[in-house]
C-alpha cells in the first residue's frame, strides 16, 4: 500500500505483550541502545528478543574492548514492579496511549514512563519554556499565556524547573499541564517542586512523562533529552524568558527542527534574561504578546494536526538490512568519510558506493560501542574514542 492511498488509514497500534514489553525493557535499558539504535536493532534483528541475543557478537564485530552490558530479566522485573507501585505504568510506542505527537518524531523514545492522566497527552499541547531565574513580569506572563491557553483547551507542557515552568504549570492545573522530568518518575528536580508535581498527577487532568528508569537521578546530559520531549509533545513552543546560553534555547532549537512553530516574548534588551527570547525573534521565531497570538498562528497547525499525523509513517517498518555483516574494507570505507562533525548517513551511502543496507549496519554496529553519536535529520558524528 503506497502513501497516496492510505488517506484515510489511522496509525496502527498495538499492545505489547508482558513478554516483549520486557524484551523492550531490557533492549532499551543495555548500555548505548538509544532510540535510533533501539530502532535500527529491531529492524535488522526482527524483534527484542532477537536483538537480545545478537548484541554480543554485533559489538565484537566492531571491535569493542569490553562487552557491552545488557539489563538482565531481574532489573527490568524489578523497574516494572517498582513504577506500578508508584502508581505509574511504561507505555511503548506504537500503544494506544503513546502520545501520536511523540510518536511520529524522529528519535521518539521506544519506551516511556507516565503517570497520572495520560490522555492529557492526546488533546492539543503547547509548551513553555523560559528561565529558571525569572523576573516577576516573566512569571505573569508564563502565567497569564498558560491560563488563557489552558481555557482555550489546550495543555500545557513544561519541564518542571523553576521559574517560568513551575508558573506555566501551576497556572494549568484546572484544565491541564504535563511536566517532562529528565530523571526517572520518581525522581523530580528540583526537590522543592515536588508538591507541584503532586498538585498535577492529583488534579486529575495532568500527567508526568519521562524515558529514564525508575530511580533515575537526573544529570546535566538528561536535560537535553527532556527538552526534546517537551518540544515533541506540542504543536508550538513558547520562550517567555531566556538568556543566551539558556536550556529553553535549545528547546526552541529542537522545536525548530521537529517543525514546531517557535513563539517568543520580547523582554527589555537590558535585562539578561530577555538577550534569548529577543534573538529568537530576530532569528525568525514568531513575536507574541498575549494567548491570542498564539491561537491565531496555530489555527491552520491544529485543524491539520490529525490529518498530518495519520499521513505519517512508523518508526517499525521492516527496513532492507543485509543478512551477512560487512566485511573490514566496508567498514573502513564508512569510517574513513564519518569525522567530529555530524555528517549525513544518505551521503555516507552516496560516497562510498556501498549498499545503503550496509552503512545502517555498519553505523549500528558502530553506535553500540560507542564510536559514534547520533544526530537529528539521520546525521551521525565519529567520537575522539574512535578517532585514536
Amino acid at each position: 500500500m503506497n502513501k497516496q492511498s492510505q488517506s484515510n488509514a489511522k496509525p496502527a497500534q498495538f499492545e505489547l505483550s508482558d513478554r516483549q514489553r520486557l524484551s523492550w525493557l531490557r533492549l532499551y535499558r543495555s548500555d548505548n541502545v538509544g532510540p535510533a539504535t533501539f530502532r535500527d536493532l529491531i529492524n535488522h534483528c526482527g524483534s527484542a528478543s532477537a536483538a537480545l541475543e545478537m548484541l554480543p557478537e554485533m559489538t565484537s564485530r566492531s571491535g569493542g574492548k569490553r562487552t557491552i552490558r545488557i539489563a538482565s530479566l531481574d532489573e527490568v522485573e524489578r523497574e516494572l514492579e517498582a513504577t506500578a507501585k508508584f502508581g505509574a505504568r511504561i507505555i511503548g510506542l506504537g500503544e494506544p496511549d503513546y502520545p501520536s505527537l511523540l510518536r511520529y518524531t524522529e528519535l521518539a523514545p521506544p519506551l516511556i514512563t507516565v503517570m497520572g492522566n495520560s490522555s492529557a497527552m492526546s488533546k492539543p499541547t503547547i509548551s513553555i519554556v523560559g528561565s529558571r531565574n525569572a523576573s516577576m513580569v516573566g512569571i505573569k506572563m508564563a502565567q497569564q499565556l498558560a491560563s488563557a491557553l489552558n481555557e482555550a483547551g489546550h495543555v500545557i507542557v513544561s519541564g518542571l524547573a523553576r521559574g517560568i515552568d513551575r508558573a506555566a504549570h501551576q497556572a494549568a492545573l484546572e484544565n491541564g499541564t504535563i511536566a517532562a522530568m529528565a530523571g526517572g518518575i520518581d525522581q523530580p528536580y528540583p526537590p522543592e517542586n515536588i508538591p507541584l508535581l503532586q498538585d498535577i498527577i492529583a488534579s486529575g487532568t495532568g500527567c508526568a512523562i519521562t524515558d529514564k528508569p525508575f530511580g533515575w537521578e537526573p544529570r546535566a546530559r538528561d536535560f537535553p533529552r527532556r527538552n526534546r520531549i517537551i518540544a515533541a509533545l506540542s504543536m508550538g513552543l513558547i520562550v517567555v524568558e531566556a538568556a543566551q546560553k539558556s536550556g529553553s534555547l535549545i528547546s526552541a532549537r529542537l522545536a525548530n527542527e521537529l517543525g514546531r512553530t517557535v513563539f517568543a516574548v520580547p523582554g527589555s534588551p537590558l535585562d539578561p534574561r530577555s538577550q534569548g527570547t529577543n534573538n529568537l525573534i530576530r532569528e525568525g521565531a514568531t513575536l507574541i504578546t498575549s494567548a491570542d497570538d498564539v491561537l491565531e498562528a496555530l489555527k491552520p497547525v491544529s485543524e491539520a494536526r490529525q490529518h498530518a499525523v495519520q499521513h505519517q509513517i512508523g518508526l517499525f517498518e521492516k527496513e532492507e538490512f543485509m543478512t551477512l555483516p560487512p566485511d573490514d574494507n566496508a567498514r573502513a570505507a564508512v569510517i574513513s568519510l564519518l569525522s567530529p562533525a555530524p555528517t549525513d548517513i544518505d551521503d555516507i551511502i552516496a560516497h562510498s558506493g556501498l549498499e545503503p543496507a550496509q552503512v545502517a549496519l555498519i553505523i549500528l554496529e558502530m553506535d553500540l560501542v560507542g564510536q559514534i553519536e547520533r544526530h537529528s535529520a539521520n546525521r551521525v558524528s565519529l567520537l575522539e574514542v574512535a578517532q585514536r
